[in-house]
């Protein structure tokens, strides 16, 4: 299966280099180009697309509105918002992880670690790195944004106390494979409670997950 994904970035270059690089793999291909957040919300309509690659500092309507109508709009449930950004600790990660961004990525990777963020989205997983979760994540989303809706801890009653417990420790910043160490379990166990813990929260992903923890008071800001 091919993944289809959306370049948005205001940089005509950067863009060029992108789509030769993930045009050149058999497994994905370029659909379209966004020079701004406007155009990709349109083009991301028209195209379904199952990952759009979103810079977040573009001319007009910018990459964290962009990604709030994509991740809001019925319609594109199956698209993936995968962030690039200059700066990993940056407070408008947190804002596009809050309006559904899947992940995010520095603009300074290399093409290999890139190409595998794309499949790992497309995957349905998220691209969290445990400097993101740790720092960012923890300082920027537990003060909620002005006007958000927040999750409340009755939010979690349908969880059971293990997938409480795996919410809490990927809110951390925690790979399955990490998890299962410390609670003596397979991964794919781990794997199965975050899945049942997304879909009882109605969680697009992982990402959306750590927001939830966050916001809802399972885990604390250090």
């Amino acid at each position: 299966m091919t993944i289809r994904v959306l370049l948005a970035d205001d940089q005509a270059l950067l863009r060029a280099t992108f789509r030769i690089l993930i045009d050149s793999c058999e497994d994905m291909e370029v659909v379209a180009e966004a020079a701004d957040g406007s155009e990709a919300v349109s083009l991301a309509r028209a195209h379904r697309p199952d990952l759009v690659l979103m810079d977040i500092r573009m001319p007009g309507t910018d990459g964290l509105a962009a990604t709030a109508a994509i991740c809001a709009d019925p319609d594109l449930a199956g698209t993936r918002v995968l962030i690039l950004t200059t700066f990993e600790i940056d407070e408008y990660v947190a804002q596009a992880l809050r309006s559904g961004a899947s992940g995010f990525l520095g603009k300074d990777v290399t093409a290999e670690v890139l190409l595998a963020g794309v499949r790992t989205v497309a995957s349905g997983e998220s691209l969290l790195s445990p400097v993101a979760t740790r720092t960012v994540i923890a300082r920027f989303l537990a003060a909620p944004a002005r006007g958000a809706r927040l999750g409340v801890p009755g939010d979690l009653v349908a969880l059971t106390a293990r997938e409480r417990e795996v919410m809490a420790w990927v809110a951390e910043g925690h790979s399955n494979e990490e998890i299962a160490e410390k609670l003596f379990v397979s991964p794919l166990t781990v794997r199965t409670h975050v899945h049942r813990a997304m879909t009882k929260l109605g969680a697009r992903d992982r990402a959306q997950l750590v927001v939830i923890a966050y916001q809802s008071g399972l885990v604390q800001a250090p």
